[in-house]
């Protein structure tokens, strides 16, 4: 694998990706995306868009064809073309784009049943469209639709396009396995039947993942010969999607040892704006990527990290622009524990130690999420301080809600010894709490944290008396922070996490 050459990657994520449900880019973030990809990642090519599909469509290729001919790029731009007589190559020719995926039927039904052909006829229609792209000085490659059923089922209708198609100008031979119907094993074996049989032509493999094997197919396909692959940024697609171009880097990179153009330390950047984007959040759990991929959680793996890096493999954090975290929780041990004492700096003896980490496992096993920025008023709260370490407690306050009237909090604060009480009205209970609160700091002539984000989860399940969880993130003197409340009423888990912000910040 070693002398292998260099494999092609080429990114869908504009044309394949946005057929996820529900996802369209604005012409400026297309554009955008382009940009990333062709000069901050390197990807090789980049599928922009379907020729034909609306006027918005044609005008932000055009500004990607602009910027990419400014650039002496426009060759790694490629636009989804059809049998049309001309008009789809009209619509590139017009948008200033000058690579033409030609889409033709990779399987015998398909070229009898949608176009009500013979497998001639086709053939001379191909022929036909590329001889215009060609005379309009348009390069083009072919994509075989419906390839991995058309080898399976009806491999003579394919070799015989293949035979009629491989003298042909054409760069690139496409074989998509539309309907993600592969495995591992025959995708190894169509592919192979390829290379084998045409060994001076460019094959690329495009994989569908709806039986979750696209990435596996990927793999084999290169295996034997392949030498491009389609992928989308986050797996975009249509259904269950393409092949992540995340987990398919590296995959080539670290099983294979194939080499790409991609750099690996841009991935995590380019997968989070398109994250933004899309509106299509990343699982916290996808490779490479997801939010919790580089997180220990088990304190056995922690300790064999501090030890020897006993937990490691390839897909070493830095490389992707992440770092290792140790979660908080449970199944924390002591050097989970230390790993993020470390990070803030924080040294505990063992008493403490002990103490801080039974703590942590009980709000583990309350499903209460620990973060590190809780570590500070933990350690302050286990290690009995005395009433005085707890510099804020909220005395009393009172919540009032009637139809027609905005809501009213009033708030009894006590803040090192002394007790301040406000009221104030808000467009919300929780609204008005703070309210009153940022009343009673301002006059203290104190600063007051700025309120950045606010999510709240359940467990599953739905149930009305569920716990709820609120995790508030808050900016304060340049830095961002988290606290978490857990509680059966909403509003109750947000003035605690809000409690235990009151206290970081009064540490």
């Amino acid at each position: 694998m070693e002398n292998r050459t260099r494999i092609e990657v080429l990114d869908t994520t504009l044309r394949d990706g946005e057929q996820t449900s529900g996802v369209s880019f604005a012409n400026q973030e297309k554009l955008s995306i382009v940009r990333l990809l062709l000069e901050e990642l390197h990807v090789d090519r980049v599928e922009v868009a379907s020729a034909r599909v609306s006027s918005g469509e044609f005008d932000a290729v055009k500004r990607i064809a602009a910027w990419a001919n400014a650039h002496d790029l426009l060759d790694k731009v490629e636009v989804l073309g059809f049998i049309d007589k001309g008009v789809s190559i009209g619509w590139l020719e017009k948008a200033g784009c000058k690579v033409l995926n030609l889409l033709c039927k990779g399987s015998l039904k398909h070229v009898t049943e949608q176009l009500r052909k013979t497998p001639e006829q086709h053939l001379n229609d191909i022929k036909e469209e590329i001889a215009l792209a060609t005379a309009k000085g348009i390069s083009v490659n072919i994509y075989l639709e419906d390839w991995s059923n058309g080898i399976q089922h009806s491999p003579e209708y394919v070799f015989f396009l293949m035979d009629g198609l491989k003298d042909q100008p054409i760069r690139h031979f496409m074989l998509p396995d539309t309907l993600g119907i592969l495995h591992p094993t025959n995708t190894a074996l169509y592919c192979w039947q390829m290379v084998e049989r045409y060994p001076d032509l460019h094959f690329d493999f495009h994989a569908h993942n709806d039986y979750d094997l696209a990435v596996a197919n990927v793999l084999a396909a290169v295996s034997q010969g392949i030498q491009g692959v389609h992928v989308t940024v986050n797996g975009l697609g249509e259904r269950a999607g393409n092949a992540p171009l995340t987990s398919v880097i590296a995959v080539l990179h670290d099983q294979l040892g194939v080499k790409t153009n991609i750099r690996e330390e841009k991935l995590t950047t380019v997968s989070k704006i398109v994250e933004s984007y899309s509106g299509i959040r990343i699982p916290a759990n996808k490779p490479v990527i997801g939010d919790n991929v580089f997180t220990q959680c088990a304190g056995i793996h922690a300790d064999g990290d501090m030890k020897s890096n006993l937990y490691f493999n390839d897909l070493l954090p830095e490389r992707f622009g992440r770092t290792r975290e140790y979660a908080l929780g449970k199944t924390s041990g002591k050097a989970s524990i230390q790993k993020n004492l470390e990070a803030l700096g924080i040294e505990l003896d063992e008493e403490a130690m002990r103490l801080v980490t039974e703590r942590i496992i009980e709000l583990g096993d309350k499903k209460e999420q620990v973060t590190q920025e809780d570590l500070p008023y933990i350690i302050s709260d286990v290690l009995k301080q005395t009433s005085s370490a707890e510099h804020v407690r909220i005395r009393n306050y009172s919540l009032s809600l009637a139809q027609g009237l905005k809501p009213v909090a009033t708030v009894m604060l006590e803040i090192k010894g002394e007790t301040y009480q406000e009221t104030s009205q808000g467009d919300g209970q929780y609204d008005a709490f703070m309210k009153a609160l940022r009343k009673i700091y301002k006059g203290l002539d104190r600063s007051f944290p700025m309120l950045t984000d606010y999510a709240v989860t359940i467990p599953p399940g739905g149930r009305t008396d569920a716990f709820v969880q609120t995790i508030i993130t808050w900016t304060y003197n340049s830095k961002t922070f988290r606290t978490t409340g857990l509680d059966a009423d909403q509003t109750e888990a947000a003035i605690k996490a809000t409690l235990k912000m009151l206290n970081i910040i009064e540490l």
